[in-house]
């Protein structure tokens, strides 16, 4: 409390006003809110997509407007690329979240496996009444190319080399050092295979394509049509598992039998051969939360998205036999999607797990200190008001000792300040009943002091009304009931 000579209208002091405290109490609220609305919005990640005009892009294009339409808590935003080497590269340097990706194109360094949307096989196909049973069998022979992406001759270069075998551009096969036998690569256009087959200018056509599509059908057919007898043979490419050791980023596809057809049935048996995948790569600094949701959505909507890109039947999940498997794959795949696969998606007991047992850990310790803040807080409140009494009790017997007017005036003001200052805090916090009783009895006291003691010296009114009963009405009506 205010020593002698305080001026009347200072502030309260070391107690916040119920105003402020008001305001404080609105702004958490609506922090809280804020955050709550910041931790609801779904987030959106970007994808590369190459090519622009490939299966690929449509597919998930659909996939995006459907998230977007079901207003789920992942929205996809597409950036096109031309080529998939080009959305590859985009996810190596950040500039994606995911992205399609072909493996023996560019393989990102940080790139992981979500999905893969498709495979692509080398269909090798000959007339039957060639002598090329297998791959090896391509040595100096000449294999007409129906190229579908700048890579796919590199694919087919690296593949000869696996066994020794050389590739050659043109028609003439140029000579090649000892111990490497060539191949010579005819670049054909779809509609020249029948041609080239009949005229005997390529011994067989091979195209990178997705058995089930219509490249790979055509090709074949187109070969049949060229061949004396009307009929084709697909060439296998065995070793797989040993051409993977030096090619990591092929995969072994099986062509089943009767995949051109089953009458007669084309091919007759299953056939082996290597091939590439498109793929959906995620960063794998992207939440596996997140990931695990793009996953769940993209293969529970299939049957809804193959309406608008029938791709999507084609598409499915990586192949591995432990959790530890799918994460130290040569292809490893991200954490995300192998929760999926799974069936151990977190859920937000598990996501929180950390921060709800910290938060009851601390919070204890928090709610003590609050507490014992409020303690601190009630018992200076008790102080102000038992230091305004011990004043008051020592200023009757000040104004019992005074024996001048001066004195007195100055003890006056004293107990006007202190009267005033009791007020403006009583407006502001309550008072129990025996505080009260106890301030209005001091008050009184004081001012019946302060009026005898001018009596006694001469200086106060010869009608003066006694003082105790206006103060008490005064404080009663100032002074609100304890709560």
């Amino acid at each position: 409390m205010a020593p002698r000579g305080r001026r009347r209208d200072a502030p309260p002091g070391i107690l916040v006003r119920r105003d402020w405290l008001l305001i404080v109490l609105a702004l958490a609220l609506a922090a809280s809110a804020a955050a709550v609305v910041y931790l609801s919005r779904p987030t959106v990640l970007t994808v590369a997509v190459g090519p622009r005009d490939g299966p690929e892009a449509g597919l998930l294009e659909a996939y995006a407007k459907a998230l977007s339409r079901a207003r789920e808590d992942v929205r996809l935003k597409l950036v096109h690329y031309d080529d998939v080497r080009d959305s590859a590269a985009a996810l190596q340097s950040g500039k994606a979240d995911l992205a399609v990706v072909r493996p023996d194109v560019l393989m990102p360094e940080n790139g992981l496996t979500i999905a893969i949307l498709h495979d692509e096989a080398l269909v090798i196909a000959t007339p039957d009444a060639s002598d090329i049973d297998g791959f090896s069998d391509l040595a100096r022979k000449r294999l007409g190319v129906v190229e579908r992406h700048s890579a796919d001759a590199a694919f087919i270069t690296n593949l000869l080399g696996f066994y020794d075998l050389a590739a050659s551009a043109g028609e003439t096969a140029p000579d090649r050092p000892a111990g490497a036998s060539p191949v010579t690569l005819v670049p054909l256009q779809p509609s020249e295979v029948t041609a080239a087959i009949a005229e005997k200018r390529v011994d067989a056509v091979a195209v990178i394509a997705s058995p089930a599509s219509k490249a790979a059908a055509s090709m074949v057919r187109a070969v049949e049509a060229g061949a004396p007898d009307r009929k084709a043979s697909l060439v296998a490419v065995p070793d797989g598992d040993a051409i993977l050791q030096r090619l990591p980023e092929l995969q072994v596809v099986t062509i089943p039998a009767g995949t051109f057809g089953g009458r007669p049935k084309r091919p007759e048996e299953d056939v082996k051969t290597m091939g590439a995948s498109y793929r959906l790569m995620a960063r794998g600094q992207v939440s596996r939360v997140t990931v695990a949701s793009v996953t769940q959505h993209l293969f529970e909507w299939r049957s809804k998205l193959a309406s608008a890109a029938p791709i999507a039947k084609l598409m499915k999940a990586p192949e591995f036999d432990t959790t530890v498997a799918a994460t130290s794959a040569r292809l490893p795949n991200h954490p995300g999607a192998v929760d999926y696969f799974e069936r151990e998606q977190q859920t937000f007991l598990d996501r929180y797990e950390d921060y709800i047992y910290l938060l009851a850990f601390f919070g204890g310790t928090i709610g003590s200190g609050v507490a014992w803040v409020g303690q601190r807080l009630a018992r200076q409140r008790r102080q102000r008001i038992d230091v305004v009494l011990d004043r008051l009790i020592e200023l009757m017997r000040e104004i019992r000792a005074a024996t001048t007017k001066a004195e007195l005036d100055a003890l006056a003001q004293e107990t006007d300040a202190l009267v005033a200052d009791v007020v403006r805090y009583a407006r502001e916090r309550s008072l129990d009943n025996r505080t009260l009783s106890a301030l209005i009895l001091s008050i009184d006291a004081a001012q019946g002091a302060i009026l005898d003691g001018r009596r006694r010296i001469g200086d106060a009114p010869v009608h003066a009304a006694p003082a105790r009963p206006r103060m008490a009405r005064l404080m009663a009506m100032k002074l609100p009931a304890a709560e």
